[in-house]
């Protein structure tokens, strides 16, 4: 664990394998981010590997030079193994104008030597196929043992001399592992431990004042989400849900001992050991912040004690305009919950209420926007009739709209992306819908951008040559007006049911064919259940239990 300016020294080689572990966004988004600092905890922990890490910018530079490992300030060109870590579409452009920036040709095929460029992170098993023809192997899935089993062939083939091609064919076919075109598709996700507790819950590695959450141990409370709501990508590609145990939890925190614990998960308070957590928390005398939480999990009891401990900013969810649209979904949120839920807010002296909703959805009307005029109406009378609303600085709210984007492995895979002119309409009228009430802000992503978010999540390997163009010209948009291929035919028009996607290349567990139900149950605007509280043996049958 490594606090402040403290950093790690080049390691010693030693007779290990050297491997740069590369993050696109640069420091301060690389360290507010805990799936590859558990990655890097794990590979600098193995006896036969010597890890430096390296954090691009948008350029694919550091620092505004070179790309360069921190600890040794090695060039990656030095490296026999780059390992890259992806978690966002948008950081595909980093991967080639790094490789570039470095003399290390972009293509796989331009690559007849080492170095082996890997990549892993969410993007290796939702979808890989635009990155492919950078990639020589990704890993699919969780770290855990056979991730390390990987990286020991991988030291011992590089030590005995083998070429690129012997290396590939040699591990094309170990689990997790995916070599396009030589492994046997599609390769299964490795997830670690399987149904029951999450045995390997992440944490910062490295607690730093320039995280975006500053000298903040991030830790995950729980991996997955046992709702189902059909556009969430986690609640499907992370099945089967499952919670961290406290004692570790606990271990955790003594063994980091930092000033502020950050609380991640996608259902915060349906952990049952939620708040005696955080009265452990305030025993050791560390400040805590937690992610957005469902608005039926707000209790009287947590929202006095949150703003006890100084808590000012709630997050809640509310995804869908209507409650059609929230059934389309599957939300499995009751208006009457969330309302309640900003009743506390403001009863208790919450400064500042974040809505998160999302805007877009396929047959999505005018009514359904009428209905959510007169919600937001009835929050704002709600927050000025609560004593704590009538203060004179009363709980401000902002409300933050992002575009739908259809991700794979999702019910909503079939489904078109709405029109970027139709999406800047419908922010122009939530702008406006907000604009009479004192103390509420809305704030929306840029259209153009969640378009190309769903372009190069669902788009095949044709997309490599776009993002060269990107990397090669300096940016998404001129590289749209030299592309030859056609957005349109990847985000317009509703699938078929047996028409095969890209991203199928991998398989997350989740069969197909409870995919196309709720696609059809999504269509008619029904709630299905979520996953089992009793395991995977009592579902429905989505298929995970027998992956």
């Amino acid at each position: 664990m490594y606090h402040g300016v403290s950093e790690p020294k080049a390691p010693d080689l030693g007779g290990r394998l050297p491997v740069a572990l590369a993050v696109p966004g640069g420091d301060k988004a690389a360290l507010s981010a805990i799936g590859w600092q558990s990655v890097y905890r794990t590979l600098a922990e193995a006896p036969g590997l010597a890890v430096e890490r390296v954090f691009p910018d948008k350029l694919g530079l550091t620092d505004g030079t070179d790309p360069k490992t921190r600890e040794s300030k090695s060039p990656l060109s030095s490296f026999p193994v780059i390992a890259w870590s992806i978690t966002f579409e948008e950081d595909f452009l980093s991967l080639p104008r790094t490789l570039r920036a470095t003399g290390v040709p972009p293509l796989a095929a331009e690559r007849p030597t080492l170095p082996l460029v890997i990549a892993g992170g969410p993007i290796a098993f939702l979808n890989p196929a635009p990155i492919a023809p950078f990639v020589d192997c990704f890993w699919v899935g969780e770290a855990e043992e056979r991730f390390l089993d990987f990286f020991d062939t991988l030291r011992t083939l590089v030590f005995d001399g083998a070429g690129k091609d012997a290396i590939l064919d040699a591990v094309k076919d170990l689990p997790g592992v995916y070599v396009p075109g030589r492994s046997k598709t599609p390769v299964k996700r490795i997830a670690s431990g399987g149904a029951g507790p999450l045995c390997d819950p992440a944490f910062s590695a490295f607690i730093s004042g320039q995280a975006a959450f500053r000298d903040t141990l991030l830790l995950e409370v729980n991996r997955g989400c046992p709702y189902g709501c059909r556009f969430c990508a986690a609640g499907f590609i992370y099945r089967p849900p499952r919670h961290a145990d406290l004692d570790e939890l606990k271990r955790i925190v003594d063994l980091a001992d930092p000033p502020k614990v950050g609380l991640i998960g996608t259902a915060l308070t349906d952990w049952p050991d939620l708040l005696p957590f955080l009265k452990w928390l305030h025993g050791r005398k560390k400040k805590f912040s937690l992610s957005s939480m469902r608005a039926d999990g707000i209790t009287e009891e947590l929202l006095v004690y949150l703003r006890e401990r100084g808590i000012r900013t709630v997050t809640l969810a509310l995804e869908g305009a209507s409650e059609r649209l929230r059934k389309m979904m599957s939300k499995k949120l009751d208006p009457a919950d969330f309302l309640n839920a900003v009743r506390l807010c403001a009863r208790y002296g919450v400064n500042h209420l974040k809505i998160y909703m999302i805007a877009g959805w396929p047959g999505e009307t005018e009514a359904d926007y009428d209905e959510l005029a007169e919600f937001l109406a009835e929050i704002v009378r709600i927050r000025s009739e609560e004593p704590g609303g009538r203060k004179k600085q009363f709980m401000r709210i902002t409300i933050g709209v992002s575009s739908l984007v259809p991700k794979p492995f999702t019910p909503f895979q079939w489904s078109p992306m709405m029109d970027e002119a139709a999406l800047n309409e419908r922010m122009k009228r939530l702008v406006k819908m907000a604009k009479p009430y004192k103390g509420v802000t809305l704030q929306h992503d840029d259209p153009f951008q969640a378009r190309l978010q769903g372009l190069l999540a669902r788009g095949g390997e044709e997309l490599a040559e776009f993002i060269l163009l990107a990397a090669e010209q300096g940016g998404w948009k001129k590289a749209l007006k030299l592309w030859k291929g056609d957005p349109s035919d990847i985000l317009d028009r509703e699938r078929g049911e047996d028409e095969p996607f890209p991203w199928e290349v991998v398989d997350i567990g989740v069969r197909r064919e409870h995919l196309w139900k709720e696609w059809q149950r999504a269509k008619e605007s029904k709630v299905s259940p979520g996953c089992s509280p009793r395991g995977c043996a009592h579902c429905a049958g989505c298929g995970v239990e027998e992956a």
